[in-house]
């Protein structure tokens, strides 16, 4: 999916059609509908000139149409959305404004009412606090796109609004909603999706033959494929929802996740094959990279980003969908030669797969001090506008009270 927020780059002009003036953004001849196949079409073109540098425009479409049909998206997951006028026909209607949805499987974790007081046991958790879990559905809302002719007149703010309550019964109940707002974090909050922290750490490509003998010697990451992700997305799935009980023992507030399961990384990784087989002419074979024994690793599984291609490689980023320590509780001292030797590994896969950067988002305590041990030079960027986390929560708690757990990349859209 594309970014979100009305991008500036010029598209084509729409179509003319038999309506004018066009209806204000409060009118109800105005309507929020799924898009026919022709219609989605355009709407991908449309987009292209803002977002598929990377591809030609034939490859783009196509890459569209494939991502309809990968786990996550297929059997309904994913929906499109158009805001256009009632009362016209199919294919002779205006696209108004246009994004996508994709469902998602997520959880919430709470204490319940009368359940314990904070930090009875000096901060390590009252263990007779009573935890509500409630598992429920995510929807990811991505590719926002208003054509250049039809900006200005608050078509956009219509759609989110309509969208916004619309995802929270679609398929099923809705936790709560998501996006990654490209235009700072005012617009998307003022319809119902407050900013959450959108920070990342920064790495920088480095060939493995670059570093001395010994530190290749120290090399004791494995590589990560396909066949290691079920067990490994199983495992971080158990341990997450561990996560957020610990979390609920500590604290009164609601601690809410989108769970980190094996169709949630393939969206990425089956979106990266068919952006470096066009690119390349071949697709990648390590994932990511593990260390240690089953109950003391760390890993982390990544996904290359496409933005420019090979004409504008600037743009390009190895993104870590997801990094885990399997036992929090294990001291950094016996984690970080083992985290080293993954953050070289991506370093390396990153310089190999022409991408100008390595990014880490909203790493955690845990992991920040290993970034700090690992000796390895990076940057800490808090971003104020682009790709803004941001999170409409369905409850009927304040957004300040709900805790995202797991805000990192996996759960873009």
């Amino acid at each position: 999916m594309g970014s979100n927020g009305p991008a500036s780059t010029p598209a084509p002009p729409p179509p003319s059609f038999p309506l004018d003036p066009l209806p204000d953004a409060d009118s109800p001849l105005l309507v929020l509908t799924q898009p026919t196949h022709a219609e989605r079409v355009a709407t991908i073109k449309h987009t292209y000139r803002n977002w598929g540098f990377a591809l030609t425009e034939p490859d783009y479409v196509a890459r569209e149409a494939y991502l309809t049909t990968v786990p996550l998206a297929r059997d309904g997951g994913i929906t499109h959305w158009i805001l256009t006028v009632a009362s016209l026909p199919p294919d002779r209607r205006p696209i108004l404004s246009s994004c996508e949805s994709l469902r998602k499987r997520a959880i919430s974790c709470r204490r319940r009412a009368g359940g314990g007081d904070d930090d009875r046991d000096g901060g390590k958790g009252a263990v007779d606090v009573e935890i509500e879990v409630e598992e429920g559905l995510a929807h990811g809302i991505g590719s926002v796109f208003t054509e250049p002719a039809y900006r200005g007149k608050g078509y956009a703010s219509r759609m989110m609004k309509e969208v916004g309550e619309r995802l929270r019964a679609w398929q099923g109940q809705s936790l709560f909603s998501v996006l990654y707002s490209d235009i700072g974090k005012s617009f998307y909050a003022r319809h119902g999706w407050p900013a959450y922290e959108s920070s990342h750490v920064s790495f920088k490509p480095a060939v493995m033959g670059s570093v001395g003998d010994i530190e290749r010697r120290k090399q004791v990451a494995r590589a990560i494929g396909y066949h290691e992700l079920a067990e490994l997305c199983a495992v971080d799935e158990k341990l997450l929802r561990a996560d957020l009980a610990r979390r609920c023992r500590r604290d009164s507030k609601t601690h809410v996740a989108i769970l980190p399961e094996l169709d949630a990384m393939l969206w990425h990784l089956m979106r990266e094959d068919y952006m470096t087989k066009s690119i390349f002419g071949k697709t990648p074979t390590v994932r990511g990279a593990v260390a240690g024994e089953p109950g003391n690793r760390v890993w982390a599984v990544w996904t290359r980003g496409y933005y420019g291609g090979l004409k504008k490689p600037e743009g390009n980023v190895l993104h870590v969908l997801r990094v885990v320590v399997e036992d929090p509780e294990q001291p950094d001292e016996e984690l970080v030669e083992g985290f080293r030797s993954i953050v070289q590994m991506a370093q390396h896969e990153a310089a190999e797969w022409k991408t100008q950067d390595v990014q880490v988002w909203n790493p955690p305590s845990k992991l920040k001090g290993l970034v700090e041990k690992c000796g390895i030079k990076s940057e800490f960027v808090v971003r104020e506008k682009d790709s803004i986390a941001s999170l409409r929560w369905y409850g009927n708690e304040p957004a300040a009270e709900v805790d995202w757990v797991a805000n990192e990349k996996y759960a873009w859209c």
